[in-house]
């Protein structure tokens, strides 16, 4: 069940959760986005303590379509923060004034003490390097929609996977619906590190490890980029020695399956040309369209119970 939770970590729902949200999903967006008065009277804070651009839109736009407001900030610039309140008082403070909070925030362990102190729900919009949940959902749902199925596919994931919290989400939700191995492509320096290849041998999940995508890139039948964390890096000048150390390529992709379909959280920063943009294997663009009915079904499902959701619908 969804109503009233906290969205902290997508290992708290099971797979018929998520296939519920999903079925949600799909009924917004069969009536093609419409507004529609669901959430009116309902008030969403959004508190980005570090940047974004499609998860707090997203999430603003899914509010918006559903009849609700929207509160909050998308940097500590011009708020009480900048006289050294802490996040905690501003969560608290947001609380208050809000019937959902949507929180963004570079540290790690961060959300759970948030949604300890706040009475209404929190909703992880990006932790550290650790968990993207909503981006996750959004990813699944994804390849729901463009490959049919989640289950029986080889998967790829390519890029920083080291440092970016959207893959480690994503692996996470694949393990919920029975993926048991997943192909990583990346540098030796940006392969993920040996706590979380064990946290998902945990959950069944074997990584095999590659460093060059022409290996795969013929059995593969979905493939994940990310770009480099830059911002991530203890030190900056590693992260310019690994600067364009792995890239896709139109003639890599000549050896690709014809159905293949290409996923990336977005930004790109030269891991992706844009000649890759009309080809049938982009599907990333679709991903910023999906996040809207995903978000919409988180909204709706959290601040409403299930059955008034599809009522407002009809």
């Amino acid at each position: 069940m969804w109503r009233n939770r906290d969205l902290i970590e997508i290992t708290d729902f099971t797979r018929r959760d998520i296939e519920r949200l999903f079925k949600q999903a799909d009924i917004f967006l069969e009536a093609k986005l419409a507004p529609l008065k669901i959430l009116e009277g309902k008030i969403m804070a959004v508190a980005f303590f570090e940047p974004s651009t499609r998860t707090r839109l997203s999430f603003e736009a899914a509010m918006h379509r559903l009849g609700g407001s929207v509160i909050g900030f998308s940097s500590s610039r011009g708020t009480s923060m900048e006289k050294g309140e802490s996040p905690e008082d501003t969560i608290r403070m947001l609380d208050t004034y809000s019937d959902v909070i949507v929180v963004r925030h570079p540290g790690e362990g961060v959300m759970e003490e948030f949604a300890r102190l706040a009475e209404h729900p929190v909703i992880n919009a990006g932790e550290g390097q650790a968990r993207h949940p909503t981006q996750a959902l959004v990813d699944l749902y994804t390849i729901l929609k463009e490959k049919g199925r989640i289950e029986g596919l080889e998967y790829g994931v390519m890029g920083d996977v080291r440092h970016a919290r959207t893959v480690k989400d994503f692996i996470k939700g694949l393990s919920i619906f029975g993926i048991r191995e997943i192909t990583i492509i990346s540098p030796g320096k940006l392969a993920p590190d040996e706590s979380f290849v064990k946290s998902m041998e945990w959950r069944g999940i074997s990584l095999k490890h590659y460093e060059k995508i022409e290996d795969v890139i013929n059995s593969l039948d979905v493939l994940y980029l990310v770009r480099l964390q830059v911002e991530r890096f203890s030190s900056l000048r590693e992260a310019e020695e690994l600067r364009g150390s792995y890239a896709l390529t139109l003639k890599t992709l000549e050896s690709a399956k014809k159905d293949l379909k290409i996923l990336h959280p977005l930004p790109r920063t030269g891991e992706l040309p844009s000649e890759v943009d009309n080809t049938p294997y982009a599907a990333y663009f679709k991903q910023v369209f999906y996040s809207i009915p995903v978000r919409m079904a988180i909204l709706s499902m959290i601040l409403t119970d299930i059955e008034r959701a599809q009522e407002g619908l009809i």
